[in-house]
């Protein structure tokens, strides 16, 4: 069985994905899967890297609709969403931590982690983290 990436130990361990065991498919996907997407065979659990690129964004602007939306505390604050393109291949939509939405560009160098309740989270990948 797959771990679910929602689970408390996803974040400790970094991001959790599932990588075909098929003859000759090796298809890697996140979230993890018991099976291929692509041929249907068994997938074994796996570890991806985290580290990655920006493949495309966009910023949420306008706070969804109430209910069940409930707004934060200090209100709705427009926020950005983007697809990090990994190093084995996989895209993972994510929450773009950045301080500045103007300083978003596609190609940035980004790192992921799972985030609380499972969603993933992406912030701008320190000098120290590339590769990792």
């Amino acid at each position: 069985m797959a771990t679910d990436p929602r689970s408390p130990t996803a974040t400790a361990v970094g991001l959790q994905g599932s990588r075909c065991s098929g003859d000759g498919c090796a298809v890697t996907v996140y979230p993890a899967d018991d099976a291929c997407p692509r041929c249907g065979g068994p997938a074994d659990p796996a570890v991806l890297h985290g580290t990655g690129t920006l493949w495309t964004w966009t910023v949420q602007r306008y706070a969804p609709k109430s209910p069940p939306y409930q707004p934060p505390p200090g209100g709705f604050e427009p926020f950005a969403l983007g697809y990090v393109e990994l190093a084995e291949g996989v895209r993972v939509a994510a929450v773009l931590e950045v301080d500045d939405l103007d300083d978003i560009r596609i190609g940035m160098p980004l790192t992921v982690t799972a985030g609380n309740g499972g969603v993933p989270r992406a912030r701008p990948t320190t000098p120290g983290e590339e590769g990792t």
